[in-house]
């Protein structure tokens, strides 16, 4: 492609608005959104993961949501994969697409150069699985949070095959700088509220939100078909702790607690992702007196780039 082409992305973490913002940027500039989100491919697991419903949508098409069973795999690469092709189907159609999504790995590896998947390497390999004998998956665990936390909420401490090949894939694949874009010019937002309480309140607000629509009777259909435990999908906050309650290792009521403990854990790396992309412009939703000015004032800030970029 001899021009590079705009990609408008929004990003942030949990319960920021990211989805509504989306449509209204889709029906503005008649697009389409591709979901950035690690766990909305998933299939049946619609209130836990937040998957937009159709009335959210409002009529705006969604690529990358309920795609996927449960028990089946998606990372990175997947992603990837599926969203290149999205993107290119999207502009054929004369169309803008949009990047919605919290998932800021997913993100980072469309627009830039990562080496995805990672070369398989046996003496690293080895390397790993003695370490993890020496000193157990709970250190390991730990290793993978200090240099991927997003990947490593996705894993369970337990999954010592998952763990190894995370680390594995981390040590040999590439890291760029935000400099190496290849394919996308991004005008890329990044929705948060301040003061962080404001944003903690919405998320625990949120939990009981999901709660009130069917979050309970969501997990114990997934719990009642005895998918193997440490699939991908079902380290999406809001179905393993709810398991433990199933299981009767704990109360629905400290089970609840957990999981806006654990949500308002996965906003804080969120944004401490995205606040290391030198590309993302930050936007606080809670300065603006209602939804209406902080549309007008996106929508602005799109234009005005995109006619900077001509």
């Amino acid at each position: 492609m001899n021009k590079m082409t705009d990609l408008i992305i929004i990003g942030g973490p949990t319960a920021t608005g990211k989805t509504e913002l989306g449509v209204q940027i889709a029906k503005r500039f008649n697009g389409e959104v591709i979901s950035a989100d690690s766990m909305q491919i998933y299939k049946t697991m619609d209130i836990g993961t937040a998957t937009p419903t159709e009335e959210e949508m409002n009529g705006v098409v969604h690529h990358l949501i309920n795609e996927l069973n449960p028990d089946e795999e998606y990372n990175v690469a997947l992603f990837k994969e599926k969203a290149v092709a999205a993107i290119a189907d999207i502009l054929q159609r004369g169309k803008r697409p949009i990047i919605v999504g919290g998932t800021g790995l997913y993100i980072n590896a469309l627009l830039y150069n990562y080496e995805l998947g990672g070369e398989k390497n046996a003496a690293l390999r080895a390397r790993l699985q003695k370490q993890s004998e020496q000193e157990g998956n709970e250190a390991m665990h730990r290793l993978l949070s200090s240099v991927n936390a997003e990947r490593a909420a996705q894993i369970h401490p337990n999954n010592t095959k998952r763990l190894l090949r995370a680390l594995e894939m981390h040590y040999t694949q590439s890291t760029p700088s935000a400099k190496t874009n290849l394919h996308y010019r991004p005008i890329y937002i990044v929705l948060t509220y301040e003061p962080r309480a404001m944003l903690y309140e919405r998320i625990n607000m949120r939990v009981d939100k999901m709660f009130d629509e069917g979050l309970l009777e969501e997990a114990k259909n997934i719990y009642n078909k005895k998918y193997d435990e440490t699939a991908t999908s079902l380290q999406a906050i809001g179905y393993k702790e709810l398991f433990d309650y199933f299981n009767g290792k704990t109360t629905l009521s400290a089970a609840t607690e957990t999981i806006k403990q654990r949500s308002r854990n996965l906003a804080k790396r969120q944004l401490t992702w995205f606040k290391k992309d030198e590309n993302a412009r930050f936007f606080n939703v809670g300065a603006y007196q209602n939804k209406e000015i902080f549309y007008a004032k996106i929508i602005r800030y799109i234009e005005e780039r995109i006619t900077k970029n001509l």
